[in-house]
């Protein structure tokens, strides 16, 4: 075990205790990204409820009837990355129910599992290359284009979510300028790791942001991560897969309501979610019923691409559904993060996803997707997901409540001092019970004696009973609840 002492910052690479916010210091972000001051006020529930994937529906008759299939008993399902579970900040499985108070824990405890640490350049004749690398004999291939993005040559730094077959990682770029013809005036490195699960990458974005400069200033010094990696190297299994299962199933087999999807801790909490709020508008509503059809979403933006990883997490974040079973026959809502076109033959047979890239080519790859963001422009080659880019006034209503809540919220902490509750765990509540009023209406009913789904019912789940018809409609088709739809369309009534 190698000793790790603040006075020694490139050894440092200790996790935050619980109750306390990441290491301050420089930051790779931009002034204008998602991170906040680190030194603002922090709850020590800052992470939000665990992220969930969404669930099942169904309907029936007057104007519209649509059948879906039978919905299927409760039921578990991991994680978008396979995970068994969500985890706190004291690395728990957190069940998540209504609210933060109600979570249910189970007494696990997620290890550090690093599979492997690189150092990826730019060499000004080969192009992006894997430096050095433990161990020596993984498979890095594609890492050197996944950890550098295309067009960081024109920004100082960068950090980058990225994922790497059944592993995910985090690199931290940084470009020097230097006085050599040999580089062309400049050194750009990234420094990185890998592990079975993002959940607990952040801590390490301190630790990755010192080795990338140390790198950049002394090519070639790698005892610091050849000390890291030996500090945190994972056990793999000797089944062959290279799967690590951070939350053991075993553990969760008698629980009915499993995590359905791991919190990604980010270094700079405070300021994400209103972020991603402020950026989108009332697109996020778009945004949100995107996520729960669990379309294939992909958002285009030139680097800096750390911001943008953080936009995949809160697509993610709208798709948060807590009740048993919900979702367990659809795919999984897949954070990829950040591509390039090294990925495009995974993507081919990808049924859901959310990924960012700063390649613009992907955008004539239209097979690839079926929604493409380009800066605040939401839009679809689809013609039968077209209608859900209109905002209703369902939609304004839902977005009028959610900054009526942040408004309530921002004042309480500014006059009274409140640092008990945050914008993250409002954003995530807000999501997650919109979802769990709709799949509870919809299996209601389908339990019913009578399972018909009125214009009533669909206001009471805050849909729009005509401006929502068609997202019902595929919401239905999509999760299998066997009920019958009815909302008349005055201008043309047609039976499903």
């Amino acid at each position: 075990m190698v000793e790790q002492s603040d006075r020694a910052p490139l050894l440092d690479w200790e996790e935050v205790p619980p109750g306390q916010p990441p290491p301050s210091g420089p930051s790779l972000e931009p002034a204008d990204s998602v991170g906040s001051d680190p030194q603002r006020c922090r709850p020590q529930g800052w992470e939000g409820a665990g992220l969930g994937w969404p669930s099942s529906p169904g309907a029936p008759g007057g104007g519209t009837a649509v059948r879906g299939r039978s919905p299927r008993s409760p039921s578990t399902q991991a994680g978008p990355e396979g995970d068994a579970g969500a985890t706190d900040e004291e690395g728990d499985c957190a069940f998540t129910g209504l609210s933060v108070k109600e979570r249910r824990v189970t007494e696990w405890e997620e290890k550090d599992q690093i599979v492997a640490v690189f150092v990826v350049t730019f060499d000004t004749r080969s192009g992006n290359m894997v430096e050095w690398c433990l161990p020596q004999d993984v498979n890095l291939e594609g890492v050197e284009f996944k950890s550098m993005a295309s067009g960081s040559h024109r920004i100082a730094n960068d950090f980058i979510y990225f994922r790497k077959g059944c592993y995910f990682g985090l690199a931290c770029f940084a470009n020097m300028p230097v006085e050599s013809e040999l580089e062309r005036g400049a050194r750009m490195k990234s420094v990185g790791i890998l592990s079975p699960s993002y959940t607990l990458l952040y801590r390490y974005m301190h630790f990755l942001e010192n080795q990338v400069r140390h790198q950049l200033q002394c090519p070639g010094q790698y005892s610091p991560l050849e000390a890291f990696y030996e500090d945190k190297k994972a056990v793999l299994p000797s089944g062959g897969n290279g799967l690590v299962t951070a939350c053991p199933t075993s553990a969760l087999g008698t629980m009915v309501n499993r995590c359905m999807h791991p919190e990604m801790k980010i270094t700079h909490p405070a300021g994400c979610m209103s972020q991603f709020i402020r950026f989108f508008g009332e697109q996020i509503m778009v945004l949100w019923k995107f996520a729960l059809l669990r379309k294939r979403i992909l958002i285009f933006s030139p680097p800096p691409v750390g911001v943008v990883c953080y936009r995949v997490y809160c697509c993610c974040c709208l798709a948060n559904v807590s009740i048993p079973g919900i979702g367990a026959s659809v795919p999984e809502f897949r954070p990829f993060f950040y591509i390039n076109v090294a990925d495009i033959t995974a993507l081919e047979t990808e049924l859901s996803y959310v990924a960012c890239t700063t390649e613009k080519i992907f955008e004539e790859k239209k097979e690839l997707y079926d929604v493409y963001i380009d800066n605040q422009n939401v839009k679809t080659h689809r013609e039968s997901l077209q209608p859900l880019l209109r905002i209703n006034n369902a939609d304004r209503e839902k977005y009028r409540k959610l900054s009526e809540q942040r408004q309530l919220l921002l004042y309480s902490q500014e006059v009274d001092g409140d640092c008990t509750s945050n914008e993250e765990d409002l954003f995530i509540l807000f999501f997650m019970e919109q979802n769990n009023r709709i799949f509870q209406t919809l299996l209601e009913v389908a339990g019913s004696a009578d399972p018909t789904l009125t214009a009533e019912h669909v206001r009471a789940m805050g849909l729009d009973p005509q401006g929502d018809r068609g997202f019902l409609v595929d919401l239905l088709e999509v999760y299998g609840i066997d009920v019958m739809l009815v909302i008349d369309n005055p201008c043309c009534p047609s039976q499903y």
